[in-house]
């Protein structure tokens, strides 16, 4: 399930896991993929909007929300949906972590362009 959401960038979160903490890169293979994700009732697409939106609106996750927003157009979703949904957090986050999210679209999105 970790490959297919999240590709590359999610075997590059384990990896850097396995030297400091080998188990907890477990439980992040484990509960979130192996469990949740794997769960009937929301599709791929559903749940990435919905942890795009809540990573935004923590407004202290920019390295998770950018392995997100990657998730989230590898599962489907449009850079508009991701941006909308960002941008929905303003009313509920505050305008600095939507800002700070549109700010890690923006990169996620032109790193992706960049390799075309």
């Amino acid at each position: 399930m970790l490959a297919e959401i999240d590709g590359e960038a999610g075997e590059k979160v384990v990896a850097s896991l396995a030297d400091i903490a080998p188990d907890f890169a477990t439980y992040v293979l484990e509960f979130p993929f192996g469990d949740i994700y794997s769960r009937p009732g929301l599709d791929l697409r559903a749940r990435e909007i919905a942890t795009i939106a809540a990573l935004t609106a923590l407004g202290n996750a920019a390295p998770q929300l950018k392995v997100h927003i990657e998730a989230g157009l590898n599962v489907g979703l449009t850079r508009e949906e991701i941006t909308e949904t960002i941008m929905q957090m303003a009313v509920y986050a505050g305008f600095p972590a939507a800002v700070n999210g549109l700010f890690a679209a923006k990169e996620v999105f032109a790193q992706r362009s960049d390799k075309g």
